[in-house]
């Protein structure tokens, strides 16, 4: 059993968590979702996928997008970015190559992220750690970019996304 936290009251080891979406939020609205025919994966399924291009729709890869709350704590959301489709083709050719290590993407947020929403807002990635997938970095969003670099309270975010803890993989 978990200590609680003074300030919010939940279990500690629930204030350092992943939470990957599994699916952008524009595939969501499809009645298919990633089972749109001619749709690309990655990967056999959406959970494990770390680009998938759907017809009509777009391209999308994932990043890492950390929250830091008070207290030394951290939520990383596994997000999605949709980019340009023509973008797809040379990110997956180095994404288990050495330049991975030196690529940056421009994108916009495919997942409305708990409690900001924050749907579709432009973001910048870097690749922090060749073992992971990118790091979402900043935005010409004010309120994304105020997400990726200040503090946040944990009631504020913990409360938004009460959903269970889940396991993040790295890159790839």
């Amino acid at each position: 059993m978990s200590a609680a936290c003074p300030s919010c009251g939940r279990p500690v080891d629930a204030h350092n968590r992943h939470v990957r979406f599994t699916l952008p939020d524009p595939v969501l609205d499809l009645p298919e979702q990633e089972r749109t025919p001619d749709t690309w994966m990655s990967h056999a399924s959406a959970r494990e996928s770390v680009m998938m291009q759907v017809p009509g729709l777009g391209a999308f890869v994932r990043a890492l997008l950390p929250v830091r709350l008070t207290g030394g704590y951290t939520i990383t959301f596994g997000v999605w970015i949709a980019i340009d489709p023509a973008h797809l083709q040379g990110i997956h050719a180095i994404w288990m190559e050495p330049e991975y290590q030196d690529l940056r993407m421009a994108g916009w947020l495919a997942n409305a992220v708990p409690p900001w929403g924050l749907l579709f807002a432009p973001v910048q990635t870097v690749v922090r750690d060749p073992d992971q997938t990118p790091y979402c970095d900043s935005s010409a969003d004010p309120q994304l970019d105020r997400v990726l670099h200040e503090e946040w309270p944990h009631d504020l975010v913990l409360a938004a996304d009460d959903r269970p803890v889940s396991g993040q993989s790295a890159h790839g």
